[in-house]
Order: C-alpha cells, then sequence, then structure tokens
C-alpha cells in the first residue's frame, strides 16, 4: 500500500484551483501547494462560458464552491445567430459565463481559505524540483508535465485550418451569439457573449483563405484589432474591441493516450483540448479533478487509484472532447454553409456536433423546431 503524504499542483488555472480545494476537502491530512508561473492577477483571454447545466455537476459535488461561483455568473436562456440575410433565435440553447479572472479570483481565494500554498510568478524548469508523492499537471497546452515524460502520456496534437483572435469588448450582449459577415476578401464569423453587465468575449474566427487575403499574420495585435473592429463594427456599435494576449491561432487537437506516467497525471488542457464552439474546456478541466481526487479517497493506494482514473475517466472526457472537434470541423467551411437559406443554416448549425437529433432538438429548443417544421413544409 502506497499512501500520500504530499502532492504538487503545477498550474494555477481553474482546473489546478479547483484539485487543491478538493484535495483538501477530500484529504484533509495531505499537504498540497499550487505552483504557477504567471503573476497574480494575470490571466490570458476573457470570460468563460458554460451550458446551463454546466455547473450541476459542481452543485452536486461541492455547493460550497459553487455558491461562490454562481453570483457572478452571467446567464441567458437563448442563443442568436447573426446572418447577412437574417436573424435565428435558437430557443432553450442556454449558457452562463463568468470572466476568466474573475473565477480564478474566487478559486484563489477559497484555495488560501483552506489553507493551501500558492506560489505565483515561479517558473519551474524541471520536475525534479518537486519532492512529492505525486505530482498533478494542470499546466495546459504547453505543459512541462506533458512535455517531460512525452513517451509515456503518448500525446497526439493536430490543428484546425481555422485561425482564431480571442478579443474584448466593452458592450454587452443579451445572449450568446453567432455573428458570420460576408466580406470582399472571404467571411468571417465572431463568438460573443457577454462576462459581466458590461463587457464580453468576442472571438473572431475565419477560413485559412480569408485569414491570408486580409493579411492577419502580418498584423500586430492592435492593427487586427482595429480591422475587426471596423469589420464587426455593426455588431460592436462602433466600438473597439480589447486586446489581452489576442493573437490569430489555429485551435489544437490534443489528445494523450495515457494520463498517468508512474506518480504524475496530467488533468484539463494539458491532457485534451475541447474547441471553444461548445464551451466545455474549464468544465472538463473541473470534472477531470473530481474524477482524480475522488479516486485518491476512495483508493487507499495511489497507484491503485491512478489507474481507476485511467480507466475511467478518458472514455467519458472522449465523448465530449470528439463532439468539440467535430463542432470545429464545421466552420472549416462556414463560408459555404452561409449560401444557406438563416433557417437551413440554423438547423444545420445545431446538428453540427452530432450530438443532436431531431428528437432531441424538439425538447431542447421546442419553437425553433416547430418554426423549422413549418418552414420546410413550405420550403418544399
Amino acid at each position: 500500500m502506497s499512501a500520500l503524504g504530499k502532492i504538487e499542483i503545477l498550474g494555477g488555472g481553474p482546473g489546478g484551483l479547483y484539485t487543491a480545494i478538493l484535495i483538501r476537502r477530500l484529504l484533509p491530512h495531505v499537504k498540497v501547494r499550487v505552483t504557477e508561473q504567471n503573476p497574480e492577477g494575470a490571466t490570458f483571454g476573457f470570460g468563460v462560458v458554460f451550458s446551463d447545466r454546466a455547473l450541476d455537476f459542481l452543485k452536486a459535488d461541492d455547493p460550497d464552491t459553487h455558491d461562490l461561483i454562481l453570483p457572478h455568473m452571467e446567464r441567458w436562456q437563448d442563443m442568436t445567430l447573426n446572418l447577412p440575410d437574417g436573424r435565428v433565435t435558437l430557443d432553450g440553447v442556454g449558457f452562463t459565463a463568468i470572466g476568466r479572472l474573475e473565477l480564478i479570483e474566487i478559486l484563489k481565494d477559497r484555495v488560501r481559505d483552506l489553507g493551501v500554498e500558492i506560489r505565483f510568478d515561479t517558473v519551474v524548469e524541471s520536475l525534479d524540483a518537486f519532492d512529492a508523492d505525486l505530482v498533478i499537471g494542470a499546466d495546459g497546452l504547453n505543459s512541462l508535465t506533458r512535455r517531460s515524460l512525452e513517451a509515456q502520456f503518448r500525446p497526439t496534437i493536430e490543428y484546425f485550418d481555422n485561425h482564431f483572435a480571442w478579443f474584448g469588448a466593452s458592450i454587452p450582449f443579451d445572449t450568446l451569439t453567432q455573428t458570420f459577415i460576408r466580406t470582399e476578401k472571404g467571411p468571417l464569423s465572431a463568438h460573443h457573449y457577454r462576462f459581466a453587465p458590461d463587457r464580453s468575449t468576442f472571438i473572431v474566427e475565419c477560413e485559412d483563405a480569408t485569414f491570408k487575403a486580409f493579411g492577419f499574420d502580418r498584423m500586430d495585435e492592435g492593427q487586427s484589432a482595429k480591422l475587426c473592429s471596423d469589420l464587426f463594427s455593426e455588431t460592436l456599435g462602433g466600438t473597439q474591441l480589447i486586446t489581452n494576449k489576442s493573437m490569430w491561432r489555429q485551435f489544437p487537437r490534443l489528445w494523450c493516450e495515457s494520463w498517468i506516467a508512474g506518480r504524475n497525471v496530467l488533468l484539463g488542457d494539458a491532457v485534451h483540448t475541447a474547441h471553444f464552439s461548445i464551451g466545455s474546456g474549464t468544465r472538463l478541466a473541473m470534472e477531470d479533478a473530481i474524477a482524480l481526487v475522488h479516486a485518491l479517497k476512495d483508493f487507499g493506494d495511489v497507484d491503485e487509484a491512478l489507474a481507476h482514473y485511467q480507466a475511467t475517466r478518458p472514455p467519458i472526457a472522449r465523448k465530449i472532447v470528439d463532439a468539440a472537434n467535430t463542432s470545429a470541423s464545421w466552420y472549416e467551411n462556414f463560408g459555404e454553409k452561409m449560401r444557406l437559406a438563416p433557417m437551413d443554416f440554423a438547423h444545420d448549425y445545431l446538428m453540427r456536433s452530432g450530438r443532436m437529433t431531431e428528437e432531441r432538438l424538439q425538447k431542447i429548443a421546442p419553437k425553433f423546431a416547430a418554426d423549422y417544421a413549418r418552414y420546410s413544409a413550405v420550403a418544399g
């Protein structure tokens, strides 16, 4: 039998911080420390979004943390598609959102209230720096943990063809909205939603040909933000987009065949990625943490607990990751789909992840389903 005495967590994002909270709650005898390379108060991005039921897992497992987060969430029950030829409302496709920094601050304060040490602005060069019974890599896409033990974790990583840049906006939007526009140099899309009463996330996405035609690859942050502000001027009400490490990127498809390597284990974006179009990245990381820490609690032996995590968690996460990848693939030719009539486009959009059926659509979005049935009957 191998018991736990000390755990090191690498990464101070939502996944790493929530793991520390769970360890303190469920394994109070274990010493735990969080190490984060960025300074305290620094974060990438703007808001994070959850589906409207996505926090139910947190309410069931950790109502105290859930109740701390909930008052800070923005929430809405519908989604909007803005198209050049019309607007479509998708009823029942509800979401909640919160500022990424605000979420981290809430979790950080709870971690400290529970007596856990957090080291910010600390770069770890090697896992040899840790003297622990278990190292948890919650250190994101560029994970040192994964890179240090790549042969054991066996990652594969590829990139989608589309390019995207993550901006912020100083105005709120009523719902999570997708705005699609045509330009002489190609189509662009914006995913935008409020995460505070006066602030929104605004992600601009385009196909590779459009990206090159505009020359985004030759622009700095400020230049591309200005151009995108002009392109989406109507949507933004003439306001200017805000930058925060808003470089153009291509979304990675990362998956590790093994989530454990000896006494090292991965969770969140360090082990898998889920495209932002289904809003599940942060949820997946927190659910990984729940699965891992519960296994550590339920099994007296660390290696047995890690084996259980490896056997049970990846198959569940894989379903969501595959749906996210299918959804992302839909965007790789959204310009062609914009030729569809708005109602046909909206229906195609809802079916994009492969998880939606006509029966499920009628339950989730009954008004749209009824409107689409009438539309289809008339359209022939």
